[in-house]
Formats: C-alpha cells, structure tokens, sequence
C-alpha cells in the first residue's frame, strides 16, 4: 500500500498562489522570511562565503605580498609600518630586471621555443591519440601502456642516458655512414651540419646546445608530459561518433583527409587545453633547457635563467635579505606574467577541453 502523500495539483497551486498574493504585504513578508527554511539557507550562504573568502585569502595572500613588494624601496623593507602598500613607490627593480638580466631577449628565446614545441606537441599527440583511439591492431594496447609508462618513470632517472644520446646523436648508424662518404663527400656533411649549428664527432653528431633535441622530442611524442596529452586527446577521439568517419569513408574521404577535415577542426577546444598545457610546461621549464643548452656562450638565454640580482640594484641595506627575495619574486612575476595573459584570453577553451577530455566525472 503507497503511503507517499498526495501531488498538488497545478489549478490548486495556482489558487493557492492567488490567495497568497491576496494577502497584505506583512504577512507576506512574515511568512516568506520569518521560519525555519529561511534562517537556514541564511546560516549555510554565511558560512559558505567566510569559508571561502578564508580560502581565497590563504591562496591569494602570498601573491598580493610578493606583487607590493616588486613595488617597494630598500626603505620599505625596514620600515616596520609598511605591509603591503608601499611609502615610496618605485619601478627601479623592474627596470634593473628588464635591463641587466636581458628580459627582453629571455622572453624572446623562450617564446620561440615554447611556441614551436607546443605547435609540434599538439599535432603529434594529435595523430597518436587519434590512432590508438580510432584504429584496432595488435600491439594497441601494448603501445598505449607504454604510453602511460612515460608519465611514471621520473625524467631524471632518464637524464644522463638522454645527455649522451644527444651529445652522440645517431640513427641506426645514418650519420657515420654518410660521414664515410657513401653518397656525399666528408666536406659536403660537414658543411650541411655546420650550416644548421651542429658539430660532427666520429660516434655521430652533437645535438646539445642546440634547439634539435627539443624539437625531435617534440615531433616523436616523447616531450615533457606528452603521455598525459595523448591520454586526454585519446579520451576524447574514443567519444566521436565512428558514424562521422564512416559518412566520410562512404563519401570518398581517406582516413589523412577525414583526419584534417572532420576530426580536427571537431577537436580545436581540446587541442588549445594539450597546447596550453605544452607551452605553459615549456615555458617554465629548466630540467630539459638546463641539460640541453650547457654552454653559456652557446645557449639561448631563457626565462629561467633570468631569475638574480641586478646588478645595478645596490642590496647592501639594513634588510638585504627581505630586499635580495623581493627581487628574485619579482623575477618569479616577469616570467610568469605572460602566462597570466594567455590564460586570462583562453580560459574558455581550457575549462571546455578539461569537460570533453574524460578527465572529470561523469
């Protein structure tokens, strides 16, 4: 026997509505804010903000203490009044940053590199994930755990195997092969190397301080995070619809053009979140820049390097160190400043990526 109450039904909703608004203001008033229901929702919504207005505070407090201090003097540092808004405010440090430490040329060099890498990263995890998602073949799974193997193992397990693949760079014996003049002369090889900035040694060719290393490992998938990439993208590819690929198939598309034409240009939300996530990692990366650039002469200066003391600043004040670490953090709010930029236009496609990526619950 249903024991569940009875629906209201809606010509009873709406006269009792009528009657309601029938009544005079104060008992509408008082039966709208004067219960329980009421004082409740009030109580959790009070809760709610100071909850998180106490996050925002922990989480944002350190950034608004490192920005007004990019903004102060060497007297601001000892003066005991001073929290976070300057007595005398000053440029000098940024000026000194932009100037000494060559910020201009940093961010050029880095933006160069991380804009290549991203490029190359998101095609070719692209095509990767788009393969392993889509086409069925022994090995699929093999690959794919393989895949997930690159997100485990710690890259600095790795560094001193990929040092010296890099400073000896051969495939499959290609390049002393042709170093022995089998179908150019010595001299020709010599001059084709030198041309793009590499050095020949007998055992191969010397990829270091040179941008080759990044750049291979960007187009073969293996970058920094590149598992990661190709799980999300794959995650997505396996949620298309095969019937779209298989109207095209009918149509007389081939699997390269159903690929640029169809999945692609589906796939933009997804591919600016893998592109975003490639250029952020590159851009504030100093493991792979640090093993592949070793001379200074030689290596492009980058964003990363960038972070010191000017040396027109003088530091030799009262409160050197609270000075010399107010500086560095403005170093740290240079580099990342562009980053700040390029989320603050893109976020949309970022959130909607991260949705379609399977990554969040369903």
């Amino acid at each position: 026997m249903s024991t569940s109450a009875p629906k209201v039904k809606k010509e009873s909703k709406n006269k009792i509505k009528v009657e309601f608004d029938r009544t005079p203001l104060k008992e509408r008033l008082k039966a709208k804010f004067l219960n329980t229901f009421f004082f409740q929702s009030v109580v959790v919504k009070i809760f709610r903000f100071i909850f998180l207005l106490g996050i925002a505070y922990v989480v944002l407090y350190p950034f608004f203490t490192k920005i007004a201090g990019s903004f102060m003097s060497p007297e601001d540092f000892v003066d005991v009044t001073v929290r976070l808004i300057p007595k005398n405010f000053t440029l000098d440090t940024y000026k000194a940053i932009w100037t000494d430490l060559k910020y201009l040329e940093a961010l050029s060099n880095t933006l160069l590199i991380s804009l290549v890498c991203a490029l190359l990263q998101t095609f070719t995890c692209c095509v990767i994930a788009y393969g392993l998602a889509k086409y069925k073949f022994k090995g699929n799974g093999l690959i794919f755990l393989l895949v997930m193997l690159t997100m485990i193992v710690p890259h600095r397990t790795l560094q001193a195997s990929i040092s010296l693949n890099f400073t000896y760079f051969d495939i499959m014996g290609i390049f002393s092969f042709l170093s022995g003049g089998a179908s150019v002369g010595i001299e020709g090889i010599d001059s084709i190397l030198s041309s793009i900035h590499i050095l020949k040694y007998p055992g191969g060719i010397n990829l270091i301080n040179t941008y080759w290393p990044l750049i291979i490992f960007s187009i073969t998938g293996l970058a920094f995070k590149n598992g990661l990439y190709i799980f999300m993208l794959r995650q997505f590819f396996r949620g298309i619809p095969d019937s779209l690929e298989e109207s095209a198939y009918i149509d007389g598309s081939g699997d390269f053009r159903t690929f640029i034409q169809i999945i692609l240009p589906m796939s933009v939300p997804m591919m600016i979140t893998v592109f975003l996530f490639a250029f952020c990692w590159q851009w504030t990366d100093s493991f792979y820049t640090g093993m592949f650039f070793t001379n200074p002469n030689k290596a492009p200066l980058v964003l990363s390097q960038i972070v010191g003391i000017p040396r027109s600043l003088d530091t030799d004040y009262a409160g050197q160190n609270m000075y010399e670490a107010a500086i560095k953090n403005t170093c740290g709010i240079m580099i990342i400043l562009p980053l700040v930029i390029l989320y603050t236009f893109l976020q949309r496609y970022l959130v909607e990526g991260i949705e379609r990526s399977g990554l969040t619950a369903e």
